[in-house]
């Protein structure tokens, strides 16, 4: 595979593995990362790649987004500020990074002539929809200033496609989880938190019942959507978006009982460690499933980790790497 690739959040969770990724199969890669919620311990392993270049910068600022896409074939978009709690805190840093570095990206990536532009949107998109599965034409009101941001992405992109004809495609990522995903910080995700609080023995506080549910989707499978996504060849694949999700769906109780008996496996005394129940959180759906059927249609999509898969994998790299 000979592209160059400019890989924006690279040094964040999903943007590190794509670099590691994309430079395994022998592209030249430029990520752009201002480390916001990134590390440097993400991608300190591939300064001495000779394919790989790092721009300290800004996607808010154009200069930045004008010299990392500066030779570039194909742009992976990731860079954002994620989180339903952060948006609802503080909306218009959310919208400055979202949509406002969103749109320099697109602008500097057509001005580049970058080929395809594949974006990071995400299943908030669907908002109060009770459609299940979800599919991507149907979708509902926003529940976040996270959720409008990224729908904001979404009608960009598409006007862009259509006015300037740079080719598009929206990934919305159910859940994603998996090695490298920050445990913490107020705003980390589910999976692992959890994972930290039950290897030191603290209680994971679930918010409201633990039936709520999601399409947890392990990172190889992001990685590999990310992959089909660039080279789709189908005349129908571009401009438009996709889910990047399993297919299946696990409530937090679920998903609780599973990291207890994997971690166990480590550490007996966890399978005896107390869930703490407490409020719903502000903004969160109830349910969140997934179909894949038009990413398998039109970019050959074949995700290869099921939820339990992934969870025993992101189990044992967390157990090594931060125990």
């Amino acid at each position: 595979m000979d592209y160059n690739i400019t890989i924006t959040g690279g040094a964040g969770f999903i943007g590190s593995n794509l670099c590691d990724y994309f430079l395994s199969k022998g592209c030249r890669v430029v990520c752009l990362d201002n480390f916001a919620t990134g590390h440097r311990k993400n991608i300190e392993h591939l300064h001495d790649s000779g394919h790989f270049t790092l721009i300290e910068g800004d996607i808010r600022n154009m200069d930045d987004c004008r010299s990392a896409v500066d030779g570039a074939d194909f742009v992976l978009h990731q860079a954002a500020l994620g989180s339903v709690p952060r948006s609802l805190k503080d909306p218009i840093t959310s919208n400055d990074v979202n949509v406002s570095g969103f749109l320099n990206m697109l602008t500097a990536a057509r001005d580049a002539g970058v080929k395809r532009f594949v974006y990071a949107a995400s299943s908030s998109t669907y908002g109060d929809s009770t459609n299940m599965p979800k599919v991507e034409h149907i979708i509902g009101k926003p529940l976040s200033p996270y959720a409008i941001t990224k729908y904001v992405n979404e009608l960009y992109a598409e006007i862009f496609s259509r006015t300037y004809g740079i080719e598009t495609i929206g990934l919305r990522y159910f859940n994603v989880f998996g090695r490298r995903q920050d445990p913490n910080g107020a705003y980390a995700a589910v999976i692992p938190k959890f994972v930290m609080q039950l290897m030191k023995h603290e209680s994971p506080v679930i918010n409201g019942t633990g039936d709520y549910s999601r399409d947890f989707t392990y990172i190889d499978n992001v990685v590999q959507m990310n992959e089909r996504a660039l080279l789709a060849d189908h005349p129908e694949a571009a401009n438009t978006v996709y889910n990047t999700a399993f297919g299946e769906r696990t409530t937090l109780n679920d998903l609780v009982a599973y990291l207890k008996e994997f971690l166990s496996a480590y550490d007996p005394a966890i399978a005896n460690v107390p869930i703490i129940y407490g409020p719903e959180r502000a903004g969160d759906i109830p349910h969140s499933l997934a179909s894949i059927d038009k990413a398998r249609q039109f970019l050959g999509y074949d995700p290869q980790f099921s939820m339990r898969q992934g969870l025993k994998e992101a189990v044992d790299w967390y157990w090594k790497h931060l125990k």
